[in-house]
């Protein structure tokens, strides 16, 4: 924001040219600039308010990833895929810091990868400050908690390790500058050269968070492959089912308020007009929208996942609900910003579907992903992407990518079929380049005996053989744990 100026010089004439008109000329502008630098920094602090704000709205969603994971695996891994949880926070912290935000966010670059900002060298600086980088580092953690569900209950703690580290380090952050950095190739924020004449409009990441956490895991989980007792003799699926529906609420509820940052909390800024100033209507209306589309989207695949499987199965089944909504959240999340309200029920409504069938054609095709984090992030995270560019309204989208009137919008929208093309082109990128990068990765641990745990520790459990003993005090009258007896 540009303070405002004031001229003594034009001034002067309108005091009458008196002896003490340009002193009184000069006290007058002088005041004035100190009050319009006041309002410059108290624009900076609104903004950076929001975006810190909203940075703590998406670091509290790992907490909702911890009980989501921890209540849909069985009781005798509950502190290993907890600890993952927090583990994906801190190493991420770490190699992001180090590596992963210059590599995202180092501009000015070229259009694969950053170059600036290494350990946050040169931060704060006109275009970025701290809030930033801890924003965009919930996100990457994000994205590493979506694989470590995919590879539950069979996975070697080192693994973790290692994938989450390289994960946060290097492939998330490459994606993130492709679509989200003014220089990357496919980002919709580019000066010039966009593709197919519109970027990719993936707004807070369907495909650059949803998508990329989803292959990555799809890869470790077809690696190691499923579980034992996950398919009996003859290929059957053999259901096992999460110990807590409690901890499995709990957590989609903390996801559902984390979403409000990082939907939302996207624009990164809320104070600004559109059009003139002294408006109603400004980007903060835009922030209520995309909070009431996230909203919508999320609550139309709950609610279609209900009863979709009450026909299918003949329950209310509350897991498969949490799934549902949640994979309406991560549909709509590339195109929050652009759509209408109404477009972000048929999101929704479509996104349950999604996981509905890739669910079934797990089954058939014997992958096994405790989390359904593979179908829901992957699956619903794709038609995320292709929704946006079926129905990003044009006022919207020039709202929030201005500069360029003519850029294509949704196709549904009379828009065309450009913003497809280049969606279509973010998907293909994003498998590719995870699956060369992070199939590597599990392959390589895999050869080096690094990846699955043994036979005997995935029968006892890893709470037992790797952490120290149960999540659940044990009854100390038989020895026995009984939710461990329970779901063992």
């Amino acid at each position: 924001m540009a303070a405002y100026t004031c001229s003594a010089t034009d001034l002067h004439p309108l005091l009458g040219g008196g002896a003490n008109a340009t002193a009184a000329a000069e006290y007058i502008c002088g005041r004035f600039e100190a009050i319009s630098n006041k309002f410059v920094d108290t624009s900076y602090a609104v903004d950076n308010t929001f975006l810190l704000f909203s940075a703590y709205l998406v670091f509290a969603m790992q907490l909702g990833f911890a009980m989501l994971c921890a209540g849909s695996v069985r009781a005798k891994n509950t502190m290993n895929i907890m600890l993952t949880n927090v583990l994906d926070a801190a190493t991420g912290g770490i190699f992001f810091y180090v590596f992963g935000f210059a590599f995202a966010f180092g501009t000015p670059s070229n259009g694969f990868i950053g170059k600036h900002f290494f350990g946050l060298d040169k931060i704060p600086s006109s275009g970025f400050d701290y809030g930033y980088f801890l924003f965009q580092w919930a996100f990457a953690i994000a994205a590493a908690g979506i694989t470590s569900g995919s590879i539950a209950e069979r996975t070697q703690f080192v693994a973790y390790l290692i994938y989450s580290s390289v994960l946060t380090g290097l492939v998330y952050p490459i994606v993130a500058h492709w679509f989200w950095c003014s220089d990357g190739w496919g980002s919709a924020a580019r000066g010039e050269g966009l593709l197919f004449g519109s970027g990719v409009i993936d707004f807070a990441g369907s495909g650059v968070v949803h998508l990329v956490g989803a292959v990555a895991g799809l890869w470790g989980a077809l690696i190691e492959g499923p579980r034992i007792g996950r398919f009996d003799h003859s290929g059957k699926a053999v259901p096992m089912k999460g110990h807590s529906g409690t901890l499995v609420v709990l957590g989609t509820f903390l996801l559902w308020f984390g979403w409000y940052g990082f939907n939302p909390g996207s624009f990164l800024n809320i104070l600004k007009a559109y059009g003139g100033s002294g408006s109603y209507y400004g980007q903060w209306s835009a922030v209520g929208r995309t909070a009431v589309t996230t909203t919508l989207a999320g609550c139309s695949a709950a609610l279609t996942t209900l009863f979709a499987k009450r026909m299918q199965t003949g329950h209310w089944n509350v897991t498969d609900v949490c799934n549902g909504l949640l994979g309406g959240f991560a549909a709509v999340t590339g195109g929050c910003a652009v759509v209408d309200p109404w477009a972000a029920i048929i999101c929704g409504f479509v996104a349950a579907w999604v996981l509905i069938g890739f669910n079934m054609l797990a089954e058939k095709l014997k992958y096994d992903d405790p989390l359904e984090a593979a179908q829901l992030h992957g699956g619903c995270g794709t038609w995320g992407i292709i929704f946006t560019a079926l129905f990003a309204k044009k006022e919207y989208v020039n709202e929030v990518y201005p500069g360029l009137p003519s850029r294509p919008y949704g196709l549904f929208m009379g828009g065309g079929a450009r913003l497809l093309a280049a969606h279509v082109v973010q998907i293909l990128s994003i498998i590719a380049w995870v699956s060369v990068t992070m199939g590597t990765v599990f392959f390589v641990l895999l050869k080096l005996d690094l990846l699955r745990i043994s036979h005997d520790e995935e029968m006892a459990g890893l709470d037992l053989t790797s952490h120290g003993g149960m999540a659940y005090e044990y009854n100390e009258k038989n020895g026995r744990n009984p939710v461990f007896q329970a779901t063992v």
